[in-house]
């Protein structure tokens, strides 16, 4: 998708208003620079904005969504991060080679939930991020992460097979 005028889209425009486009393609709205979002599709469009971002290594894009003093919560390494800087800087500082597959987005009102596959380094992670938002941005996220492991022998004639880094 390109912006209107032409150049390619890499999320929300410079403009200041707290109002959304159409782009040429009239299918998909964009979120324009310090914009909340406020409808469920512009939420999920939002969300999907942010793990793209996320994989293009895009970081200002990445966390646009969140509120200036969003909290991102990591329950099994138990840290909490404040602020969106503050969570901007330590995700920028890890020093794993990332990358992101989102795999679906769910959600309604004020809680959204995503899936999603993130390689460090080559190793699948499972994802699976909750965001509040608040004020048409993101004010809490809880993200958790598991890794692949092999399933018991005894459920295999019982289980259809998945692959954990699709």
């Amino acid at each position: 998708m390109a912006w209107q005028d032409g150049r390619p889209d890499r999320g929300w425009s410079s403009s200041r208003s707290r109002s959304w486009t159409l782009g040429p393609s009239n299918r998909k709205p964009t979120p324009q620079k310090g914009a909340g979002v406020t409808t469920d599709l512009e939420k999920r469009r939002a969300i999907e904005q942010h793990w793209a971002a996320s994989e293009a290594g895009d970081v200002e894009l990445e966390h646009r969504l969140y509120a200036e003093d969003a909290i991102l919560d990591y329950p099994q390494s138990g840290e909490r991060f404040v602020g969106r800087s503050t969570i901007a800087e330590q995700r920028s500082g890890n020093p794993a080679q990332r990358h992101f597959r989102l795999r679906r987005v769910l959600g309604t009102g004020s809680v959204w939930v995503s899936e999603c596959v993130i390689t460090y380094d080559g190793a699948p992670s499972i994802s699976v991020s909750i965001m509040e938002f608040g004020d048409g941005l993101v004010a809490h996220e809880t993200q958790y992460f598991a890794d692949p492991f092999e399933a018991p022998a005894a459920r295999a004639r019982l289980a259809q097979r998945l692959d954990p880094g699709s």
